[in-house]
């Protein structure tokens, strides 16, 4: 018996001790920087990708086959409407067009011929001088010979042209490419490029829009409402701003149904001749929210599976746990307060260098975390190391 309790007594003492071991101490506040948010006016733009266009551009191809024996412009360079490009050997086409010429005043000798006939015989026939069938075959023989004079006068227009096609002209004022073809080279209806022309001045910027943006910028083509002369701007391949604003000339005709979205043209002027069709820039819409907006640093936003949250921070009321000996005194103490982190869902919008606007989801007066987000969660308690208010800087492009 003696020996049964020895081992109880052991593990009783054992059990009395392990219950009067003290609990592992809590987890100390997550150091933070704190900032409070405040609505504001946020001066901006919507960014959207581009492409620059001409706005008429064209391919030029022979109309009549040759060697080419003349080249008149300067690669590269402005031509004018009318001015002469290039010229096809005209040695045939002149020798066409000379014998077209001769053979119309053959024909027309004929048809005076026939004439004279026919008066002739009309007159005898009235007579009854001659017979109703020499008649008839010389009024025959003259309609033939008005119809060839017809026919050579349609030669005549057909070995013109093609004469006039052996020179080729500027159908517009534009800037002229390389040329495709040289001297002496020969060139054949129908495959041979000679070259391309495109308008320069204006030029035209399109870019892609979501189909729910559509009836803003259907707005905006007729002019409702009042917009800033600087309303489209955008930036150059070397992120240089194009000093002169654009409007809107075009908006296609259909959304694709693939994408959801529509192009839209802007038109700008380009005097100096500095913008090339083929560039790639960015159109900046100038924002015209005249509403305080709430502006955050991005790296207080996080993103879980396509929400966006925040943490605010919020004094809460300590709880204690004492035991019935420091029960009195607790009760007649204040109570204690402490900070904690409590994450929020937000809306969030447009991006501004390292901030970002918050549509919705937070109030004025809030303090958000912005350092140590990663080392938190809904209701951790904080402790905050700093703590500022919301500012905004413009930068060089107009953002704050």
């Amino acid at each position: 018996m003696k020996k049964l309790l020895l081992p109880i007594l052991i593990i009783g003492t054992v059990l009395f001790f392990s219950c009067k071991q003290k609990q592992p101490p809590p987890t100390p506040p997550a150091p933070v920087n704190l900032i409070t948010v405040k609505s504001q006016k946020v001066y901006y733009y919507d960014n959207f990708p581009a492409t620059t266009e001409a706005l008429s551009q064209v391919d030029l191809h022979p109309q009549v086959q040759g060697y080419i024996t003349g080249i008149f412009f300067i690669e590269g360079t402005v031509v004018h409407k009318g001015q002469k490009l290039y010229e096809i050997d005209k040695t045939l086409y002149q020798a066409a067009y000379d014998q077209a010429v001769a053979n119309v005043k053959v024909a027309e000798g004929n048809q005076v011929q026939a004439k004279q006939d026919a008066d002739r015989y009309t007159y005898l026939n009235s007579h009854n001088a001659i017979a109703k069938q020499v008649l008839d075959h010389a009024v025959i023989a003259l309609d033939n010979a008005e119809n060839q004079v017809k026919a050579a006068q349609e030669t005549v227009r057909a070995a013109k042209a093609n004469l006039t096609y052996a020179t080729i002209y500027a159908p517009f004022d534009g800037m002229i490419g390389f040329s495709q073809v040289k001297l002496g080279n020969l060139v054949t209806v129908g495959t041979t490029l000679l070259n391309t022309i495109s308008t320069i001045d204006p030029i035209a910027v399109d870019f892609l829009i979501n189909e729910k943006q559509l009836p803003h910028y259907e707005d905006l083509q007729n002019h409702r409402g009042v917009h800033p002369d600087s309303l489209f701007t955008f930036l150059l391949p070397d992120n240089s701003l194009y000093p002169y604003p654009g409007k809107i000339s075009v908006i296609d005709r259909a959304v694709d149904p693939q994408t959801g979205s529509i192009r839209v043209r802007l038109v700008f002027p380009n005097h100096n001749y500095v913008l090339k069709a083929g560039l790639s820039c960015v159109v900046r819409e100038h924002n015209q929210d005249t509403l305080p907006q709430m502006l955050v640093p991005g790296k207080a936003i996080i993103e879980q599976m396509g929400e966006y949250f925040v943490f605010v921070a919020k004094d809460t009321i300590m709880e204690h746990k004492s035991d019935s000996s420091q029960k009195k005194e607790t009760d007649t103490a204040q109570p204690r307060m402490t900070l904690r982190a409590f994450q929020k869902k937000v809306q969030v919008g447009q991006i501004l260098g390292s901030n970002q606007i918050i549509k919705s989801g937070l109030r004025d007066g809030d303090r958000i975390v912005v350092d140590g987000v990663q080392a938190i969660h809904d209701g951790s308690q904080i402790n905050a190391g700093s703590e500022m208010k919301s500012t905004a800087k413009k930068d060089e492009h107009g953002h704050e």
